[in-house]
Order: C-alpha cells, then sequence, then structure tokens
C-alpha cells in the first residue's frame, strides 16, 4: 500500500483533475495536443480596435461560450477572469470527481490567482461614468473586477467553506496560488483544495501599459513569430489570457475515493529579488534561490530534474538571466535539462501563466513528452541551454519544474513529480 507520507512527515498531495482555457484551446485537451503540434495562439486583436496602438496582437483566448458553465442572469456579475475561473473549476471537478459534501467542505479550499484582476471591466465602467454619469455604473461593478471574485464565486458554486482567497504575485500568482494549496494540504490544514490561476486583461490600458514601459513586442506583421524566447530577434513578450484549475488532494484521500491520480507535487518555494519594480536582478540571485529551494524541498537534487517549463517570456533582459540561473542551479546537469518556454505558444498569460504552464509540467509527465519553444531559429547571446526547439519530444520524465517569475522581484517554482504509488 502507499505511503501517505513523505520521509519528512509531511502529507503527500496530488493532481487529480485539471482544467485549462488558453489561446490555444478551450480545454486541457485542446491547448494539449496544440502545444505538442507547436501552434500558436496569437493574433490580431478582436478584443477592441487596435489600429491605432503600437501593439496590435495577443494571445486571446477564441469562441469561449460562458453559457457552459455559467447561468446566463449571474455572467453580468462577473468579469471575464472570473468567468475562466468558473468555467476551468467545472473542468476540473468533472475530471477528477471529486465532490464536495457536508463531511469535507469545511476541508476544502480555493486559492486562485489573478494578477489583475478584471482590468477590462474597470475600463468599461469608468466609461460609463464619464460618458452617462454616475447613476449609470453598474452595481454589480465592484464584485465583477476584485480579485477574489475569482476563488469566491468558485467556493460559492461548490459549496466549499474552507479557505478561500485570492494571490496577486504579477506572473507568479498561478504559481503561488498552487504552491500554497499544497502547503495547506501537506502541512494538514486541508484535505482538498481547488487552485490555480486565471486572466483576461487583454484591454486597451493593458496593451497601452505594457507596451509604453517598452516590454510587449511589437511584430506587428507577423504576430504568431513574436513570442520567441531565447531567439537573437526576439524584441518583448505578446500579452496573453487564460486560466488553469486543478484539484489537490492529499494522497489519501485520494487514494481512498479511488481518483486516477495525475501527478504529485513534490515541491514548492517562493523568494523575492527586492530589487525593482520591474527588472529582475541581474545576478538571478532571486530565480537560483527559488529554484534551489524547490529541489531541496521536493528532496532531491538538480540532477533529478528532467525538464524546466521556463518562465521564458521572450524579453532582452529575461532570457539569458534565466539560463544563467539554470547554469547555476543545474551545473554540469544543465546541458542535460530540457528547458522549452510554452509562452512561445501562448503569449504571457500574466496571472495564469504559472498555472496554465504547471498543466503543462503535469500533462508532460503523465504522457512522457515535452512541449517545445516554437519560433526559436538562431539563439541569442547568453543563452545555450537545450531548449527543446520547434518540435515536441519524448523522453524518461520523473521530475519537472515550473519556473514563474514576476514584477516587484516576486519568484515562484513548483516540482511535479511522476506518481508511482
Amino acid at each position: 500500500m502507499a505511503s501517505y507520507l513523505r520521509a519528512n512527515g509531511q502529507r503527500r498531495v496530488v493532481i487529480t483533475g485539471m482544467g485549462v482555457i488558453s489561446p490555444l484551446g478551450n480545454n486541457l485537451a485542446e491547448t494539449w495536443q496544440s502545444a505538442l503540434q507547436g501552434k500558436s495562439g496569437v493574433g490580431p486583436i478582436t478584443r477592441f480596435d487596435a489600429s491605432k496602438f503600437d501593439v496590435r496582437f495577443a494571445g486571446e483566448v477564441k469562441n469561449f461560450t460562458p453559457d457552459t458553465y455559467i447561468e446566463k442572469k449571474e455572467q453580468k456579475k462577473m468579469d471575464l477572469f472570473i468567468q475562466y475561473a468558473l468555467a476551468t473549476a467545472k473542468m476540473a471537478f468533472d475530471h477528477s470527481g471529486f465532490k464536495v459534501t457536508e463531511e469535507n467542505t469545511h476541508r476544502t479550499g480555493v486559492f486562485i490567482g489573478s494578477g489583475m484582476g478584471g482590468l477590462p471591466g474597470i475600463e468599461e465602467q469608468h466609461a460609463r461614468l464619464v460618458e452617462k454619469g454616475p447613476s449609470r455604473v453598474s452595481p454589480f461593478f465592484i464584485p465583477s473586477v476584485i480579485a477574489n471574485l475569482a476563488p469566491g464565486w468558485v467556493s460559492i458554486q461548490y459549496g466549499i467553506k474552507g479557505p478561500n482567497y485570492t494571490v496577486t504575485s504579477a506572473c507568479a500568482s498561478g504559481a503561488h496560488g498552487i504552491g500554497e494549496a499544497y502547503n495547506y494540504i501537506r502541512f494538514g490544514l486541508a484535505d482538498q483544495m481547488v487552485a490555480g490561476g486565471t486572466e483576461s486583461a487583454v484591454s486597451e490600458l493593458a496593451i497601452s501599459g505594457f507596451s509604453n514601459m517598452k516590454a510587449l513586442s511589437t511584430r506587428n506583421e507577423a504576430p504568431q513569430e513574436a513570442s520567441r524566447p531565447w531567439d537573437k530577434d526576439r524584441d518583448g513578450f505578446v500579452l496573453g489570457e487564460g486560466a488553469a484549475t486543478f484539484i489537490l488532494e492529499s494522497l489519501e484521500s485520494a487514494v481512498k475515493r479511488g481518483a486516477k491520480i495525475i501527478c504529485e507535487v513534490t515541491g514548492y518555494a517562493a523568494t523575492s529579488d527586492a530589487y525593482h519594480i520591474t527588472s529582475p536582478d541581474p545576478n538571478g540571485e532571486g530565480f537560483v534561490y527559488a529554484m534551489n529551494n524547490a529541489i531541496k524541498d521536493a528532496g532531491l537534487t538538480p540532477a533529478d530534474i528532467s525538464y524546466v517549463n521556463a518562465h521564458g517570456t521572450s524579453t532582452p533582459m529575461g532570457d539569458p538571466l534565466e539560463t544563467a540561473a539554470v547554469k547555476k542551479v543545474m551545473g554540469d546537469h544543465a546541458k542535460k535539462v530540457w528547458v522549452s518556454s510554452t509562452k512561445s505558444m501562448t503569449g504571457h498569460l500574466l496571472g495564469a501563466a504559472g498555472a496554465v504552464e504547471t498543466a503543462f509540467c503535469a500533462m508532460a509527465l503523465q504522457d512522457q513528452i515535452v512541449p517545445p519553444t516554437i519560433n526559436l531559429i538562431t539563439p541569442g547571446e547568453g543563452c545555450d541551454l537545450d531548449y527543446v526547439p520547434n518540435e515536441a519530444r519524448r523522453g524518461n520524465l520523473k521530475h519537472v519544474l515550473n519556473n514563474s517569475f514576476g514584477f516587484g522581484g516576486t519568484n515562484s517554482c513548483l516540482i511535479l513529480s511522476k506518481y508511482e504509488g
């Protein structure tokens, strides 16, 4: 019989369900198959008229129909990021088969991260205020845009009465949400957690703000080639949107109800650069500490890591810094470990990035195949690892590392491992 405890006495934690919405597809299967095929989800912006903007493309979710997941009368009460959270939560519950009951509701919680909350809703309601006056601002405005209503709605929908809050840590929000859920279970504060990240910020303000700080690619003539991590011609990240939600359980909970286990969560670490509001520490110290601490937390050595799903945003500064940090952590193993950036296909999903990328890591373990880094033609200076360029690769994967780094110098790393009883 499987031991429910790790060698250090902590409870083992497993993933039993996942739901994903991304620029690559409106469910886990579509997203995963598109990633393995090296497809790009990036294209011209359709959410607003971007003709006068310096950047006119993004990684938008296509053909999402909230009616499948949310009653029509409720939809006006929530911005799109909340709708994505509810949709992916339903997918995760369906995938897992876990049911919230009177017996387990107080031992089940929800941690869903979001970096920006309902920015499009804020823009829309501000326009109403200016054009039509204060009486025309929606009474649902505030609860439709505040970040914690993503986990709040999920808890209401499923009757979850345990811990319920959002993690807002920029581009690390989704990974932090999963990591904190893992902590709650392994330390005995909960038995099951619904966790992940959600974001929908393809809006005029977001595009303008990121563009004016020179963070975005301006490759308007070839948007599908714009996100190109580690390539010498990279010129910034591509804004994307989406969500991923997971059912995490103690191994004991999963085994007792006969759940199918996708993989095990074995390590988590969070650090801070304490350096700059938007630029990473040029020494990569925060990256290194986060990776090392996550590996140590999992009871592993760097040589045990088969694959790194990198933060890999396609920025001139960030990509070589992350490469250098991986080398520092991995030593001689750095040349052997596979590293890829799925942001090359999805764009950067901000607060949802770490969650969607955790789903890619879980699927890589389940199917024993690594998604590629597309658009990598000629590696740039300081970018000399095995980035799994342009084609998915099969291998023997046991432990994978997911890196998520964000503005404010916030860093989060997760270790997922193949479940072996």
